[in-house]
């Protein structure tokens, strides 16, 4: 017996409502800085493209971007960017993808820059998310999930929390890793010229060891260094070095979506007066040195605990906001 066009369609939607489902996310991005930023975004190898690859972004503005199901890639905010009169070409200070132009396409961020890395619904029914100083750092970001996703229901509630950095750390890099506003050639600054970016020490030196690359391509061989221990004192739920894995990378359920905050706090770019002194960070004039696992200080832990609160406290704004 025929069967009607009606009928066929019922079949294939409950054929459709069978399958399992195929979560994505929508990603809420702020600038709470005191300045324009403009955020750029990359997908993963063999995963499908954003509607977007970078935008501008005014102070106190909002943009969302939803990602399809399986997406995997990083966002960062490009910083002091501006257009060549003569060639209307775009160029950023920090995070430049080198696309002359406002979208990226398919460029990703020159270091420094402070990265949020994503794989959405990967093992286990679980996104995986972190904020990542590996390629240095240019300016505070946090990731806030918010409403639990219908996905596995295995997800670890405890690694589904808000991470980031929130201590602004230009103003206490380490002298032989700051990149000043002097040295960019965008022509704008933030902070009356003082420095911009913090260099992670792979990019500063390029060794093996501070690369995790070589002899010192494994966990047990790449240890923290005294330069990936100050991006971890201030900022302890944050990457500082290639394998961090164990306290930097957090999972939510699959179609969990995220809120996305540059320069984090209910006021201002400048964390309503907190500065990097306030977690714990004192600005140095001095260079560090590469010590060995061994002889590397863990830091004080009860610095670490005021950063990992602070990082609480003002994620509680936000989701109440």
């Amino acid at each position: 017996m025929a069967r009607s066009p009606a009928h066929v369609a019922l079949l294939s939607l409950a054929v459709l409502l069978l399958l399992p489902t195929a979560w994505s996310a929508t990603f809420t991005m702020t600038n709470n800085c005191g300045y324009t930023v403009w955020p750029g975004l990359l997908s993963g190898a063999g995963t499908a493209p954003l509607s977007t690859t970078g935008f501008a972004l005014a102070h106190g503005a909002s943009a969302t971007v939803d990602a399809p199901a399986k997406w995997s890639g990083r966002m960062w905010a490009r910083t002091l960017c501006a257009t060549d009169a003569a060639t209307g070409k775009l160029s950023c200070a920090t995070g430049d993808c080198g696309s002359s132009s406002v979208q990226c396409n398919g460029g990703g961020a020159a270091p420094p820059a402070t990265l949020a890395e994503f794989t959405l619904d990967g093992s286990g029914g679980l996104d995986f998310f972190d904020v990542s100083l590996v390629d240095g750092y240019n300016l505070p970001m946090l990731i806030v999930p918010h409403g639990a996703g219908g996905g596995n229901g295995s997800a670890d509630a405890g690694k589904c929390m808000a991470t980031g950095c929130l201590v602004d750390l230009n103003g206490a890099c380490p002298v032989d890793l700051r990149v000043m506003a002097a040295a960019t050639s965008a022509g704008a600054s933030v902070g009356g010229g003082g420095a911009v970016a913090c260099r992670s020490a792979c990019e500063a030196f390029g060794t093996a060891q501070y690369c995790c690359s070589g002899a010192y391509g494994s966990p047990n061989t790449c240890r923290p260094s005294t330069y990936s221990q100050f991006f971890k004192n201030a900022c302890p739920r944050a990457y500082s070095y290639a394998y961090d894995d164990s306290t930097s990378t957090f999972t939510c359920a699959a179609g969990t979506n995220y809120a996305i905050t540059f320069c984090p706090s209910t006021t201002s770019g400048k964390y309503s007066g907190e500065n990097p002194q306030a977690a714990g960070v004192q600005p140095t004039d001095g260079t560090m040195v590469y010590l060995g696992g061994e002889q590397l200080a863990t830091g004080d832990a009860s610095v670490a605990a005021r950063a990992s609160q602070l990082l609480l406290a003002v994620a509680l704004a936000v989701a109440l906001l």
